[in-house]
């Protein structure tokens, strides 16, 4: 039983080290990005030209802590992305272990995708739907600071680790615990999913913001899926066995040439 806990527990330990990293990060990230929280808040609030409010004495201070943990995981994420990377490279053979930066650098493009497509895209439809729905019956939009933040906050986070979601499918596809096959025959489920969980995200639960975000969702589990077609594909017996060979000969040029008797 000592061998086997052993592995174990040195993965475990590895993990908590590489969370410990990752939030030490985040903390000093929050840390510099809370001390331009006011100019985060005005760029937040373009799509909305009236000023913003507060009601309650700490709202301002409690937006202002929530814009700045935003901008500290967007900061943080080459770290967090460079954490999760070498958590998994001992479990991925020789010639996969050279992907590291291509898949560094995508799953940043991937999640600079998600929150530029929700900031560009998704907020400005979100904001001017329900302004307009107020404005339509002759009421004054005063939006509270903290509400207009949080509301931000989530849809942006949301959508950007969502745009990770095909590199994801990918991956898993990659490292045999998933099959495209798999993942087609379960599409509709991964649609009601997708539903549940713009349910949950979604600051109000209407039907129009489910969409917004469910739609995106439902077509990332797509691309998913074609790119565990094309690119999730582990590589042919043959292949393992070339590449468990040149790793092997690479130990066997490294171990000391037997002694002559």
């Amino acid at each position: 039983m000592a061998s086997v806990g052993h592995p174990l527990a040195r993965h475990i330990g590895d993990l908590k080290r590489r969370l410990f990293i990752i939030g030490g990060t985040i903390l000093v990230a929050f840390v510099i990005m809370f001390s331009v929280s006011a100019d985060l808040i005005e760029w937040f609030k373009r799509p909305f030209a009236d000023d913003l409010i507060f009601y309650g004495p700490a709202e301002a201070l409690f937006a202002s802590i929530k814009i700045s943990f935003l901008a500290g995981i967007i900061a943080s994420m080459p770290v967090i992305l460079h954490q999760c990377w070498r958590f998994i490279q001992p479990a991925l053979l020789p010639k996969e272990q050279n992907w590291g930066i291509p898949l560094f650098l995508l799953a940043s493009g991937f999640f600079a995708l998600g929150l530029a497509f929700c900031n560009l895209v998704i907020l400005p439809l979100v904001i001017n739907f329900f302004v307009s729905f107020g404005l339509e019956r002759d009421l004054k939009p005063e939006l509270a600071v903290g509400t207009y933040v949080d509301f931000n906050v989530k849809f942006l986070l949301a959508f950007g680790f969502a745009f990770e979601l095909p590199l994801t499918l990918t991956l898993l596809s990659r490292a045999a615990i998933v099959q495209p096959e798999q993942l087609a025959k379960f599409r509709r489920h991964a649609a009601m999913i997708a539903l549940i969980v713009s349910a949950v995200i979604t600051p109000d639960a209407t039907l129009f913001t489910m969409m917004l975000m469910a739609v995106p969702l439902i077509v990332l589990y797509e691309i998913g899926i074609w790119g565990a077609k094309w690119f999730g594909r582990r590589p042919a017996p043959s292949e393992y066995e070339s590449d468990n060979d040149d790793f092997d000969d690479s130990l066997d040029d490294l171990a000391p040439p037997p002694s002559k008797e």
